[in-house]
C-alpha cells in the first residue's frame, strides 16, 4: 500500500478527532444552589443543561398582574430540590464561563425536568429540547411563569446587553474611528475592538494610564497587545 501523503494523514487524524464523542465529566455530592440553572457540587461549577431561567434582578408578572420576583423563584425551587440530597452531574463540557454543562440529578430525580414541569425555568430549546414536555404541559396548566407575564431569559439578557452598549457607546469619544479601549489589567496592557464582546464590559480610567486608540496599529505602537478569547 502507498505511504499516505502527510497532509492527507493530518486531515484523517483531524476528522477522526472531530468524529469520537467528548469524554463525559462526572461530579456527585452535596450541592450549593447559585442561581436557578447553576449549582456548585463537590467545588465544580455546574449550569443545568437544557434549561434556562430568569436571572436574580428579572421581574415577571404573577396571573393578578402582580410583579415578582421570578429568578428568586427559580432559585428557590432549585434549593427544595437538592437540599439535604446528593446531588449526581453528567455533561460532555464546559460552556465559556467554566462551567460544567450538564444533566444533574438528586437522589435520582432530574432537576431540568423538575425545574421545568413546575414552571419556574423555560426549556432552552436553542441548545436542547429534552424538556419541551414538561414545558407544554406546565404551559397548559399556566404553572409558575405561565400563570402571568415574563420575557425569555435569553430575551432579557439580550436587552440588558444591549442597553450596557449603548451606555458605553455613550461614554466613548465622538469619534467613532477612536473607540478602540487600551485597558490595564493584572495580564498587562491589552486593548479591546468596538466589535468584540468585552468591550462593553471594559471601563477606561485615564488616571490609571489607560486611554483610546483610532486604530490597531496606534494601539501596537504605544505597547498594548490585543485581548484576546473575544
Amino acid at each position: 500500500m502507498p505511504a499516505r501523503a502527510p497532509a492527507v494523514v493530518a486531515l484523517l487524524a483531524g476528522l477522526l478527532s472531530l468524529a469520537a464523542p467528548a469524554a463525559a465529566e462526572r461530579v456527585s455530592g452535596p450541592a450549593r444552589v447559585v442561581d436557578g440553572d447553576t449549582l456548585e457540587v463537590s467545588g465544580r461549577k455546574v449550569r443545568l443543561l437544557g434549561i434556562d431561567a430568569p436571572e436574580r434582578d428579572q421581574p415577571c408578572e404573577d396571573a393578578t398582574g402582580r410583579p415578582y420576583a421570578c429568578g428568586a423563584a427559580a432559585h428557590e425551587a432549585l434549593a427544595a430540590l437538592t437540599e439535604g440530597r446528593r446531588v449526581t452531574c453528567e455533561g460532555p463540557g464546559e460552556d465559556p464561563w467554566g462551567r460544567l454543562v450538564a444533566r444533574c440529578a438528586a437522589e435520582g430525580r432530574d432537576l431540568g425536568a423538575a425545574l421545568v414541569r413546575a414552571g419556574v425555568a423555560l426549556a432552552y430549546e436553542r441548545f436542547d429540547d429534552a424538556y419541551l414536555p414538561q414545558q407544554a404541559a406546565a404551559k397548559a396548566e399556566g404553572a409558575g411563569l405561565w400563570a402571568g407575564r415574563f420575557e425569555p431569559p435569553w430575551e432579557h439578557r439580550a436587552a440588558e446587553r444591549q442597553a450596557e452598549r449603548a451606555a458605553a457607546l455613550a461614554r466613548a469619544p465622538a469619534d467613532p474611528d477612536c473607540r478602540i479601549k487600551g485597558n490595564v489589567s493584572r495580564n498587562g496592557r491589552l486593548y479591546h475592538l468596538p466589535e468584540w464582546r468585552s468591550w462593553t464590559a471594559t471601563r477606561i480610567d485615564e488616571a490609571k494610564g489607560e486611554r483610546w486608540f483610532c486604530s490597531e496599529a496606534e494601539a501596537r505602537a504605544a505597547g498594548w497587545s490585543p485581548a484576546f478569547g473575544n
